[in-house]
């Protein structure tokens, strides 16, 4: 099996689980703890790995602006324990997903899509993989339509926790990694620097280092290197995420790709993440 198959996986899957973070019923169901701004996010997708500290949060997420972490955590443990997080996400994502998709969350294909994932997801490994490991450490939900979201997340979590491995090992920081994402132009730098909390002085001189390494010319474009580096990266993640996807086969794979490939799409098209494919 090629290893872009774990980038079409990656593409077709994403919005299904991408959903916690667009969909006003998570900050509805984090309101209880009384944590402003992205603290439900990061409290809620760090609480797996149990009461962590805020370091352990910068680690793991990687390219958020320390200070940004640091003002939700540990006040997040202080107002609701890790598995009242996990609870209030799941209870927000169950919401979300009969709201758009109230026709399909018990059908046959629903069935069969989870346990399609499930497959893989049950092949995947955490040494290495700190954020997939505490996912991996819940109980599995009963719903299917919960069941396949908790398979996407873990397989997400193993993902991402693959990709930060490859950025470190290319001397990038978060920022810095922000900033050739950002170059690519698939999301405007401000929008990158903005949600991720990072200053102007500090988006500069993450610029102003790649450009000392040839990476990206003086206003933060992609250079033939910067172009071939974010090539290597990419292809060193798709083949560190490969695992779960050859273990699922090529017609699993197809299979899966093919039932929720229009759940991902009415999901992106319901507007909560602030676009529509059309």
């Amino acid at each position: 099996m090629d290893s872009v198959m774990a980038r079409k996986m990656w593409r077709t899957l994403e919005p299904y689980h991408g959903f916690i973070y667009f969909t006003p019923e998570a900050p509805a169901a984090y309101d209880r703890f009384g944590i402003e701004g992205q603290g439900g996010y990061f409290a809620s997708r760090a609480a797996p790995m149990g009461a962590v500290p805020a370091e352990v949060v910068v680690a793991t997420f990687f390219n958020f602006d320390p200070r940004l972490v640091h003002e939700a955590i540990p006040l997040a443990w202080e107002r609701g324990a890790p598995a009242e997080w996990v609870a209030a996400r799941l209870e927000a994502i169950d919401r979300a997903l009969r709201g758009v998709l109230a026709d399909v969350v018990d059908s046959p294909e629903m069935v069969e899509a989870a346990e399609l994932a499930r497959t893989a997801a049950e092949a995947c490994i955490a040494p290495g993989r700190p954020l997939y490991g505490g996912h991996a450490a819940l109980d599995w939900p009963e719903p299917p339509h919960l069941v396949l979201w908790h398979a996407i997340t873990l397989l997400r979590e193993f993902r991402g926790d693959g990709h930060v491995a490859c950025l470190c090992a290319e001397g990038l920081d978060g920022c810095q990694a922000l900033v050739v994402h950002a170059a690519t132009g698939d999301v405007p730098a401000r929008t990158l620097a903005a949600t991720r909390g990072w200053s102007d002085e500090a988006w500069e001189s993450a610029v102003e280092a790649l450009a000392d390494r040839g990476l990206v010319t003086s206003d933060g474009q992609l250079t033939d290197a910067g172009r071939a580096h974010r090539q290597h990266v990419e292809d060193r993640t798709d083949e560190l995420a490969l695992a779960p996807w050859q273990h699922l086969g090529s017609e699993g794979c197809d299979r899966l790709r093919t039932l929720v490939r229009p759940w991902s799409k009415a999901i992106v098209e319901s507007g909560s993440f602030g676009f529509r494919s059309d």
